[in-house]
């Protein structure tokens, strides 16, 4: 009998196929029962499909106790260009900075601009709409998303699902539900951060806890 996967347990083992250094993005596809029918990846060319389905089989066993069916897993590509080109220098992944935040007021509209720090380079995310409270708060993440769309060059995207400042006991926490979107389908992460110097910031910090990590992942083998 083969195993029944939760919703959550579904998550985990995406985020874990994830972490694999050639796969930049996975997605799990279950019957309605949650037996494992289908499981989609995309990669790097620089290892074998086969040597992928074997490592695959072997995270989900190692770490899940799940035997797979090779038949069930899917291997999509990316061309030789996606591959990162080795340099002398060993580098951290992908991990952004919070430059400034900019709120421009044009009447009843606000004008957004978040710069970051990634890679050595600045990258100004830009947002306009609604002056309002919740309208602000989207337009700062959506910014945020911006810039690191600037810095991925299209070849992901990242979308907003929610942004929200909460009360938790005594403090105030920023946060935020991000989407990435891939060819594989929807991936979405949360972030959070402690409101200190100011909304704004909190948003920022917010999302990009969302996703710092999935740059790594997305960035680097």
């Amino acid at each position: 009998m083969e195993p029944v996967v939760s919703p959550a347990v579904i998550n985990e083992i995406e985020e874990a196929l994830s972490q694999v250094s050639e796969i930049r993005a996975a997605r799990v596809v279950t019957s309605p029962a949650g037996v494992i029918e289908e499981i989609h990846v995309l990669a790097l060319p620089s290892k074998s499909p086969k040597q992928l389905v074997r490592d695959i089989e072997s995270t989900l066993m190692a770490a899940f106790g799940i035997a797979v069916d090779h038949k069930k897993i899917s291997i999509a590509q990316l061309g030789h260009e996606s591959v990162p080109q080795p340099t002398d220098d060993v580098t951290a992944p992908a991990r952004a900075k919070i430059k400034s935040i900019n709120a421009e007021a044009a009447g009843v509209y606000v004008n957004i601009t978040v710069t970051l720090e990634l890679g050595g380079d600045e990258y100004a995310g830009r947002a306009t709409g609604p002056a309002s409270t919740t309208g602000r708060q989207r337009l700062v993440a959506e910014a945020t998303l911006d810039a690191i769309g600037q810095y991925l060059q299209g070849a992901f995207t990242f979308a907003l699902e929610d942004v929200e400042i909460i009360r938790l006991g005594r403090e105030s926490v920023a946060v935020a539900c991000v989407v990435l979107v891939t060819s594989l389908g929807e991936h979405a992460f949360a972030g959070s951060a402690l409101v200190r110097q100011n909304d704004k910031d909190s948003i920022v910090r917010a999302t990009l806890d969302a996703i710092n990590r999935r740059l790594g992942f997305l960035t680097t083998t």
